[in-house]
């Protein structure tokens, strides 16, 4: 039985030289969170031992498909084909009128391409309430540079996973939105 898990997970650190935190979102794939410490370790290394979790879940629905994690050494690995859904991370991005701050929405959208993923973005209460005139609301694709991008999850999974591990999205009802975890976690107490 294959019991592997996507964790999406939002991680904080003040590096070295830095006046306030930084945040950074990590992919994973494992059988628990704390199996994740190592790869969260090396993804960031300049965070040091300030890195921790600020948010995480386990990715097994998103907006109307399970989502499942195969081995590509198992029968069940299908190529993978562009006309299927596929699994996007989007960060939005915006700001409210006095606040000296931009404000991010993360989200995970499943569809079968990235023009149409960025339309369902335009739909959230967030994108709509979030910008004025002169700061409009924007997608900020992962390095934050073009307004115009998102990222495909299986992209920007470590090259570890992507070797061994494809992401399966299947259409379904009935299945509970994914739990969302908050909180300051530090990785040794995983």
């Amino acid at each position: 039985m294959n019991d592997l898990k996507l964790y999406m997970i939002l991680l904080g650190a003040k590096p070295l030289g830095r006046n306030t935190e930084q945040h950074d979102v990590f992919f994973g794939i494992a059988r628990e969170l704390k199996d994740l410490a190592s790869d969260i370790r090396n993804f960031w290394p300049d965070a040091g031992k300030s890195i921790h979790i600020d948010a995480w879940r386990e990715v097994n629905y998103v907006n109307g498909h399970q989502i499942k994690i195969i081995p590509k050494t198992t029968k069940d690995y299908i190529q993978s084909d562009e006309k299927k859904p596929q699994l996007f991370f989007i960060n939005l991005g915006g700001y409210k009128k006095g606040e000296f701050e931009e404000f991010h929405y993360k989200m995970l959208i499943v569809d079968v391409s990235r023009a149409k993923a960025i339309n369902k973005s335009k739909q959230t209460a967030f994108y709509k309430h979030v910008g004025f005139k002169g700061a409009p609301s924007h997608i900020d694709d992962k390095y934050g540079i073009d307004v115009d991008d998102i990222c495909e999850v299986q992209e920007v999974l470590n090259e570890k996973y992507k070797a061994n591990y494809s992401i399966s999205i299947s259409q379904t009802v009935g299945l509970e939105e994914d739990e969302l975890q908050l909180g300051f976690l530090l990785l040794n107490k995983l």
